[in-house]
């Protein structure tokens, strides 16, 4: 489905460009650049603790319960970042915590290396996940609130891929540090603290997000910005307008109800259920990986899941030219379409032939990868800027909490109901995320932020 026209913004003074269309320029990539390191540490944290478990289970001899729970930890930490710092980035700015949530992450990384049991590990990685969180809901609105209309869905989307190219990492070195056996497991856990302490470095002097400036009444220091990081040739007044409309220049207090009111409430359902009924799949499947290829009887080894890694990277690639030639509703619901057709055999026909198995596993592992993109590419597009991160928060925390469940519950019920039931369930919901999309998908292409 063909993306719609770029919706018009507000004429500009002769000769100034409107700031939703200033051109591309080197801050609006390091913009992106510096938030790529809240995926990839969450795609790098989600790929180490899968294959680390392997170690730190039987040396600590706890069973399947305490697995599903370290393995959920970090996702548990996520909803509680997003969801409460994401709704403090509204109240006290987005740049404080852009910084403050990567000390978190690299001190809280590094204290990995030192645990003696398996309370102080699933502490420690619920900090992790706070700090991720935080930066899921922040990261993503100052890419929105800073970038032009045209590049917003393919930087936003870019995002994404690096969660990708953070778990493909973490598997190959991951696979790599964990034959050395013994107390190699630390070591694993611990090398996330080196990703997250080059962000936090290359973090120092990000400026605040105009849009939530102006929003605030702090029209001169928004005014500073823009002319400082986006040029002098952008006409100010086309977001400054924005903020002066009927009802925006109150500087409205930021709540959580306010998401749910009768002019919101579709658009936050939407983005709620969507998000839920993609990643459940995606975060159980991936974080027991090992698990599933056995269960399936396609031990591949190393060649195997590599291939399937290197399916991930080509899908997160291939959804980024999705995001920029379809629309938003188009490539949603068609995505979950192919996903449940690939799942679904897996479920109700697990006997059948293994190399149709794994092919129908590749093309589910491809759609989920490119569909994922829009994770990063739609939240921010359905919120205005007095609600964005406190909306973008509350998506991702609590996307976050199905995973989590999601992914404690998957060995139990690999255990206890088996495993082509347990696929089955998994199917259901990209059955539920398709008709979700059908019915309530808003068209947000090329929109302009307000």
């Amino acid at each position: 489905m063909p993306k719609k026209m770029l919706d018009p913004v507000p004429e500009s003074k002769s000769g100034l460009v409107p700031f939703d269309d200033a051109p591309l320029n080197k801050f609006h990539v390091k913009i992106t650049a510096l938030t790529f390191g809240a995926n990839f540490s969450d795609g790098y944290q989600l790929g180490v603790i899968g294959i680390a478990l392997t170690l730190i289970g039987p040396q600590m001899g706890f069973g399947s319960a305490w697995e599903g729970l370290l393995g959920a930890s970090a996702l548990i930490g996520i909803f509680l970042g997003s969801i409460t710092l994401g709704w403090l980035a509204d109240r006290i700015g987005r740049q404080q915590l852009y910084m403050l949530n990567f000390v978190l992450i690299t001190v809280a990384s590094i204290a990995q290396f030192w645990v003696e049991g398996p309370m102080q590990l699933f502490v420690l990685r619920l900090l992790i996940g706070i700090g991720i969180g935080a930066d899921y809901a922040i990261g993503p609105t100052l890419v929105a609130e800073f970038c032009p209309r045209r590049s917003r869905g393919f930087l936003l989307a870019s995002l994404t891929a690096m969660w990708t190219i953070g778990y493909i990492c973490s598997f190959f070195f991951g696979n790599y540090l964990i034959d050395m056996g013994g107390d190699a497991w630390r070591w694993l856990l611990a090398s996330s603290a080196l990703p997250s302490f080059v962000v936090l470095v290359m973090r120092v002097g990000t400026p605040e997000s105009p849009r939530w400036l102006i929003s605030k009444g702090r029209v001169d220091e928004a005014r500073a910005v823009v002319e400082k990081y986006i040029g002098r040739h952008v006409d100010f007044e086309s977001i400054a307008s924005l903020a002066a409309e009927p009802g925006a220049d109150k500087a409205p207090s930021v709540s959580y109800r306010a998401l749910f009111s009768p002019e919101q409430w579709r658009k936050t359902a939407f983005g709620v259920l969507y998000y839920n009924c993609q990643v459940i799949p995606y975060f159980a499947i991936y974080t027991f990986l090992p698990i599933v290829m056995a269960k399936f009887g396609l031990e591949g080894g190393f060649l195997g899941d590599g291939l399937l890694n290197v399916f991930l990277l080509l899908g997160s690639i291939a959804g980024l030219w999705f995001v920029s030639r379809f629309s938003r509703r188009g490539f949603v619901i068609g995505s979950f379409v192919v996903m449940a057709v690939a799942l679904g055999p897996m479920g109700v026909w697990p006997n059948a032939p293994k190399l149709l198995l794994f092919v129908l596993f590749l093309v589910f592992t491809f759609m989920m990868s490119a569909s994922s993109n829009l994770d990063q590419v739609y939240p921010p597009e359905l919120f205005s800027t007095a609600l964005r991160s406190s909306g973008v928060g509350l998506l991702n925390g609590l996307s976050r909490v199905g995973s989590a469940i999601g992914t404690f519950l998957l060995p139990m019920s690999i255990d206890h109901l088996g495993f082509s039931p347990s696929m089955t369930i998994l199917s259901v919901f990209l059955v539920l995320g398709a008709v979700v999309s059908f019915a309530w998908a808003p068209e947000t292409s090329g929109s302009t932020l307000d």
